[in-house]
């Protein structure tokens, strides 16, 4: 057998090594994204943070656009899973699951709202997370949307969202000044009627 186990060994090992540089270069991607503007991040910023060379960066990701779609991609499945365990039918669970996100990353989603404004690339993202959160919100809250239809469910639904969207918690925390707590609470008191 040519190579044998050492090869696959080595092909293996190579492939771990691989693996972890992307990661490590999608990790230094996000700290650089959530520290400054897009437009103001190159390349060479991203390799020097992942101690890697802009060729590295390049031949795993194709460039900048690249990256970032790669980047939106992982952050994506990592805030669906976050997100996704927020059980239907039992709102206080979800919105503290809902807190537990905006708490990690609202301020920063903020920033990516604003940012998307001027930045084309930006726009599908946050339209992307508008279609997750509006699904989110018709899951979880799935019984206060039963038996209702046209504009009468459409309403209803659009209620849920802005009741649960990043600019409430933003109301509540940041310009209320409310703990996590209450501004959970103030959340859930919001949704009682809509739910009922």
């Amino acid at each position: 057998m040519k190579g044998g186990p050492s090869r696959a060994y080595r092909m293996a090992a190579r492939a771990e090594s691989t693996a972890a540089t992307g990661e490590r270069i999608l990790a230094s991607a996000l700290v650089l994204f959530w520290e400054r503007p897009t437009d103001q991040i190159s390349l060479a910023d991203v390799a020097a943070r992942a101690g890697v060379s802009v060729q590295t960066v390049i031949r795993r990701f194709g460039g900048k656009e690249g990256l970032f779609e790669a980047l939106a991609d992982r952050e994506r499945r990592r805030i669906v899973a976050q997100r996704d365990a927020a059980p239907a039918e039992d709102p206080v669970r979800a919105v503290e699951v809902l807190f537990d996100h905006y708490e990690d990353v609202g301020d920063k989603v903020l920033r990516l709202l604003e940012e998307a404004s001027r930045v084309p690339g930006l726009r599908a993202v946050v339209e992307e997370g508008r279609r997750y959160h509006r699904a989110w919100c018709a899951r979880v809250f799935a019984p206060a949307l039963t038996g209702r239809h046209g504009t009468d469910r459409d309403r209803r639904l659009a209620q849920l969202v802005a009741v649960c969207d990043v600019y409430m918690w933003k109301l509540l925390r940041r310009d209320a000044g409310l703990s996590r707590r209450q501004a959970e609470l103030a959340v859930v008191e919001l949704l009682d009627p809509l739910l009922e």
